[in-house]
């Protein structure tokens, strides 16, 4: 069995981590974002509501999976956290036009608090 060995995959288009991670890992033929909230790349928050916020954390998401060599389709599983369920309908929408016809498997989970108490985060795994 082949010996895999993760590799850092970054990028200045995104924000930088703001604590002891990545913006995204690849193992093999598998990239694992790490969560990206809406800041912009020069690490300051986007003004708006979740609207706003989600189109923001799609640009980073666009941004790392470019620095991989990838884009939307080639995304496996999507995991979402926000703030308010009641949001969710905005933020599905949004995820729709990203997305198009490709349908990832995705995980919506309701949280209590985010970093920066932003109100929306989202994880992927890629496929290379």
């Amino acid at each position: 069995m082949e010996n895999l060995k993760p590799q850092v995959v970054s990028t200045d288009q995104a924000p930088a981590a703001i604590g002891p991670y990545s913006q995204a890992v690849r193992l093999g033929n598998l990239l694992f974002t790490s969560g990206q909230i809406p800041l912009k790349a020069d690490g300051t928050l986007v003004e708006g509501g979740v609207e706003e916020q989600t189109h923001q954390v799609f640009q980073n998401l666009k941004a790392v999976l470019a620095a991989a060599g990838a884009d939307f389709s080639d995304v496996v599983k999507a995991t979402v956290f926000i703030k308010d369920m009641n949001q969710f309908a905005e933020v599905n929408a949004i995820y729709g036009t990203y997305f198009g016809d490709h349908k990832p498997a995705r995980s919506t989970v309701e949280v209590a608090r985010l970093p920066k108490d932003v109100l929306v985060e989202i994880e992927l795994i890629v496929s290379i």
